[in-house]
């Protein structure tokens, strides 16, 4: 069924990015998970195409495309069982801090090369002592002449060592209210001395993104890669949730989707008691469940997509869709692996990656415990 949301000129650009993933993802995406870190080729050639950053204007080295470019990319990787590569945080959640809060020589200087695969980004937010709870992060930035000095450690930063551009969050205030005036963001480049990259972290899933503790030991970085307001960090942070949960659920909703899709081609295929294991009732019916709950988390998701388009504030909508879709995304790879039987534990098994993998999605962009808190607060409660 044609989704409403897409006109035809959407409908034609998801053809060809379907197809450039079956030719220039998909295969090579096994390799690259067992090397335990996305290529540098990988964004070369994304960029090659036009994929990166598409809703930058032309002269900054985008298309001036619309956020449902972004949902397409974003659907089409997930489909093809990839979402080990989260591009999506390079061009839609890092990227427009820069082009939202950025001065004018900041987005001239940067955002072109993350058009263009020439600089990989990166967020600096959750550290060892603090992950949904932004407000109590330790790590400094204490102003020096022309310069901040910055002091501290990150950990769970998804591109981490591949990175060339990483937008930290510091206390420039620490004795003042983190959610007024404490926190302010700076763009940390590649090879500023005292920015120390760490070990790879070794995960349960999600091999391909090299998530990485980062240090900083009296980083000195110029002001002027102060990203907005000194104090402003919080704000501008809060302000982008909207979107980075939007795309992690628009990810996790297509992955469902997906593996719907393949649990329903096997339930046909495999026979048991010389009959199709689809022709069993209780597959059937749990089948028929999770459809259903994937048909009504798409109405709603393609309703945000509309209304965060038109700058609408979908906040609580938004985290209600983030733990909704990621918990239906759980529930749909572990029915998979029990339709499978043996078949759903083998690593050749794209259901059996797809349920290591997709763990971490109720987690990362703030729990979804958190998801609930901040609905729970909007409703007045």
């Amino acid at each position: 069924m044609r989704r409403r949301i897409f006109s035809d000129e959407h409908l034609a650009f998801r053809d060809t990015f379907s197809r450039f993933v079956a030719a220039e993802v998909a295969p090579h995406y096994p390799e690259w998970d067992e090397q335990r870190e996305t290529p540098r080729a990988f964004y070369t050639k994304m960029a090659q195409n036009g994929y990166l950053c598409m809703w930058l204007p032309e002269e900054l080295g985008g298309s001036g495309a619309d956020f449902h470019y972004s949902v397409i990319i974003i659907e089409e990787i997930a489909r093809a069982q990839c979402m080990g590569l989260l591009v999506a945080v390079h061009s839609d959640i890092v990227a427009p801090y820069i082009y939202k809060y950025g001065t004018g020589e900041q987005r001239r200087r940067w955002l072109p090369g993350c058009a263009a695969g020439e600089i990989i980004l990166a967020v600096a937010m959750t550290e060892p002592e603090s992950g949904s709870d932004l407000a109590s992060i330790r790590t400094t930035a204490l102003r020096d002449g022309d310069d901040y000095v910055i002091n501290g450690q990150k950990t769970f930063i998804s591109n981490g060592t591949i990175s060339d551009l990483v937008v930290v969050a510091a206390k420039t205030d620490p004795d003042a209210d983190p959610h007024r005036a404490g926190i302010t963001l700076f763009a940390v480049e590649r090879g500023t001395p005292g920015f120390i990259r760490g070990r790879k972290l070794d995960k349960m899933g999600m091999h391909i993104q090299d998530t990485a503790e980062l240090a900083f030991v009296d980083c000195r970085v110029p002001a002027a890669n102060r990203i907005g307001d000194e104090g402003g960090g919080f704000v501008y942070l809060m302000e982008r949730l909207q979107q980075e949960r939007l795309v992690l659920a628009v990810g996790a909703l297509a992955w469902a989707e997906s593996l719907m899709e393949i649990s329903i081609e096997y339930a046909k295929n495999r026979r048991q008691f010389q009959r199709p294991i689809s022709s069993f009732q209780v597959h059937r019916h749990k089948l028929a469940e999770l459809a259903t709950e994937l048909e009504g988390c798409r109405a709603f998701m393609d309703r945000l997509i509309e209304e965060h388009v038109l700058g609408t504030d979908v906040v609580k909508e938004t985290c209600m869709a983030k733990y909704w879709s990621t918990d239906l995304l759980k529930r749909m790879a572990d029915y998979g692996v029990q339709l499978h039987g043996g078949y759903g534990y083998m690593r050749e098994y794209a259901i059996c990656r797809a349920y290591v993998d997709c763990r971490i999605q109720s987690i990362f962009g703030g729990t979804n415990e958190i998801m609930k808190e901040v609905i729970s607060k909007r409703m007045g409660l």
